[in-house]
C-alpha cells in the first residue's frame, strides 16, 4: 500500500474514488480493482482497518455466508497493489468538482465516486458518559472494558445487537428494555420469540477454542485509533461478539430479565436520583417485584425509568436502537435525494441523483420498484452484495457496457446466528407489507427446529428457518418459481414427508 505522503496542498485524481472501510467500500474497491488492474482505486476510510470478506460460501442461489475478517489496510493493499488507501475522514464532498477534501486537508479528484460510509448507532440520548451505543470495533472493545466492572447493565433495543448481546453475557444482571410484544421483532414473530427464550436460561455450549473471525487486537488498529477519537469505524461483522470476553463482575451465569413493551422515559445520574426521592426496584428474579434491602441500599452510578413506571438502577446503559445512515459529511453544498430514513436515494444502478456519484451499503436507500419478495435491511449481506454490484455498475458506465439488475436483489436472503441456533430468513419473511392478505404454516420442534412460512393465495412468499432445517434451498425454489402449492396444503410442513423429493 502506498502512504499517503504527500503535502497537504497536494491534489491527486483516480478514475474510481470510493469511501468507507466497511464490507460495502472494501468489497466495491476490490472489484474495481479487479475489472481495471492498470487503474490506481482510491479508498478513503476513517479507520485504521478495513473490513474483508473471507471464506466466502454461496449457499444456494440467493444465499450466502461469509465471515468478516478485520485487517490492517496495509493487508488489502498487498493482495490488490491498484488500490491506495488513504486514513483520513472526509471535511466536504464538492460533487460539481468532482472533488473530495479530507480532514488531513488532502484533496482527491475522482471521474466516479461511490460513497459507502455505513451508518452511526442511533443513541437514546447523545451526550451521556453513561449510555454505550454500539456500532464499529473501537465502541465494542469500549463496551468489553466497561462490562468487565458492571454488576448490572440495561441493554435498550431489539435488534440483531441487543440479541447476541443479552444471550452471550454472563456474570452480569441484565435487564432489556424491548419496545415490542417479543423479543428480536425485526427477525421474528411471536412464536419464533417464544422458542428462543428457554435459550436465554439454558446452559451454553463450550465457545471454539480459537476464533476464526472478527480480530480486534491489531496493534496498528490500537495505536491509531488513540491519534483519531470519535471517528466512526466500519459497521460490526457477523459473530461481531465471538472476539470480545463478555464477563461482568458478579459470580453468576446468565440472569436476563425482559421488560416488554417498554421505552426508556428519563435517566438519572445517581445524584439527580437521589434528590428525586423515587424508589428503585431489585433485579426481577431476587424478588419479584418487590424492592430488597440490598435494592435499597446499593446506589448505582445510573437509573433508568422506563415508560411502563418501572426504575432500576445500573452501572450503564447499552443504546441498540438501530441506525442512522452516516450522510452529514456529504450534505454541505450538495443537492442529494434522500429517503425517508434519511439514506442518500440510489436508483437499480446503485447511483445517487448526483452525476456520477454511487452509494451503496447502509448509507443508502433504495427507491427503485422492488420485486415483491425483496426488501432493503441494514444488514452485512446486502453491504457486501450493494458494494459488489456498485462496482459492476460503475464499472459498465465507464465502459459504456449495457448491465441488468443482479440477482441478488430478486430474493430477500439472510442467514445468520441466534441463540447459537442457524438461522435462515427468506423473501418477506415476517408478511411485509402484505396486509391481512396471507396465512401462515408453522411448524416447531422444541429445543431443535422452528418453521415458519408465508403464504398467499397458494404460493409461498417468505419462510422463517431456525435450526438445521436443510429446507433453505427447497423454499428459495418455491419463492422464486411462485408453484402453487394449493394442493398440498398441511402436508407441506409435514416432517414426515421429505418436501424436497418433491419438488427438487
Amino acid at each position: 500500500m502506498a502512504s499517503d505522503s504527500r503535502p497537504a496542498s497536494g491534489v491527486s485524481g483516480s478514475r474510481f474514488l470510493i469511501v468507507g472501510g466497511g464490507i460495502a467500500g472494501v468489497t466495491c474497491a476490490e472489484r474495481l480493482a479487479a475489472e481495471f488492474p492498470s487503474e490506481d482505486i482510491f479508498l478513503i476510510t476513517a479507520s485504521p482497518v478495513i473490513k474483508a470478506v473471507v471464506n466466502f460460501k454461496q449457499v444456494s442461489r440467493t444465499l450466502e455466508e461469509f465471515d468478516v475478517e478485520e485487517q490492517a489496510s496495509s493487508i488489502l493493499g498487498k493482495r490488490y497493489p491498484n488500490i491506495k488507501v488513504i486514513q483520513s475522514a472526509v471535511r466536504q464532498l464538492r460533487s460539481k468538482d468532482h472533488r473530495i477534501i479530507t480532514e488531513a486537508g488532502q484533496e482527491y479528484t475522482f471521474e466516479k465516486l461511490c460513497l459507502c460510509a455505513g451508518a452511526k448507532p442511533k443513541l437514546i440520548v447523545e451526550g451521556n458518559p453513561y449510555v454505550l451505543g454500539i456500532r464499529d470495533t473501537d465502541s465494542a472493545v469500549e463496551f468489553q472494558k466497561h462490562l468487565a466492572k458492571a454488576k448490572r447493565i440495561t441493554i435498550v433495543g431489539n435488534g440483531g445487537i441487543a440479541l447476541e448481546l443479552v444471550y452471550k453475557i454472563e456474570g452480569c444482571e441484565v435487564i432489556w428494555a424491548v419496545k415490542d410484544q417479543a423479543i428480536g421483532n425485526t427477525f421474528f414473530d411471536a412464536g419464533a420469540a417464544e422458542f428462543l427464550i428457554p435459550k436465554l436460561t439454558a446452559e451454553k455450549p463450550e465457545p471454539p477454542a480459537a476464533c476464526k473471525r472478527t480480530k480486534y487486537t491489531a496493534s496498528e488498529r490500537e495505536e491509531q485509533a488513540s491519534e483519531h477519537p470519535g471517528e466512526i469505524g466500519s459497521a460490526l461483522g457477523p459473530d461481531w461478539h465471538e472476539g470480545l470476553h463478555l464477563k461482568g463482575a458478579k459470580e453468576l451465569c446468565h440472569q436476563v430479565h425482559i421488560e416488554n413493551l417498554c421505552e426508556i422515559k428519563r435517566i438519572y445520574l445517581q445524584e439527580e436520583f437521589k434528590l428525586s426521592r423515587k424508589v428503585s426496584l431489585a433485579f426481577p428474579q431476587t424478588l419479584e417485584g418487590q424492592r430488597s434491602e440490598e435494592a435499597g441500599e446499593e446506589l448505582w452510578p445510573v437509573y433508568v425509568e422506563l415508560t411502563n413506571g418501572k426504575i432500576y438502577g445500573c452501572d450503564f446503559i447499552v443504546s441498540a436502537t438501530g441506525v442512522t445512515p452516516n450522510v452529514q459529511p456529504f450534505l454541505d453544498g450538495n443537492n442529494f435525494a434522500l429517503g425517508e430514513d434519511g439514506g442518500l436515494k440510489v436508483n437499480r444502478y446503485m447511483q445517487t441523483s448526483l452525476p456520477n456519484i454511487y452509494a451503496a451499503g447502509d448509507i443508502c436507500t433504495t427507491a427503485w420498484e422492488p420485486s415483491p419478495v425483496w426488501q432493503q435491511m441494514r444488514l452485512w449481506t446486502q453491504a457486501r452484495q450493494m458494494g459488489w454490484y456498485a462496482a459492476k455498475c460503475m464499472a459498465a458506465d465507464s465502459l459504456g457496457e449495457p448491465l441488468d439488475t443482479d440477482f441478488s436483489f430478486e430474493l430477500f436472503a439472510h442467514s445468520t446466528k441466534f441463540f447459537n441456533y442457524k438461522v435462515v430468513l427468506l423473501g418477506k419473511y415476517n408478511a411485509q407489507g402484505l396486509g391481512l392478505d396471507h396465512e401462515l404454516m408453522l411448524r416447531c420442534t422444541k429445543g431443535q427446529e422452528y418453521i415458519k412460512v408465508v403464504m398467499q393465495r397458494g404460493r409461498m412468499l417468505g419462510a422463517v428457518l431456525i435450526g438445521e432445517t436443510d429446507l433453505e434451498e427447497t423454499f428459495e425454489n418455491l419463492i422464486l418459481n411462485q408453484m402453487d402449492l394449493s394442493r398440498y396444503g398441511e402436508d407441506l410442513l409435514d416432517p414426515n414427508i421429505d418436501i424436497e423429493d418433491y419438488f427438487d
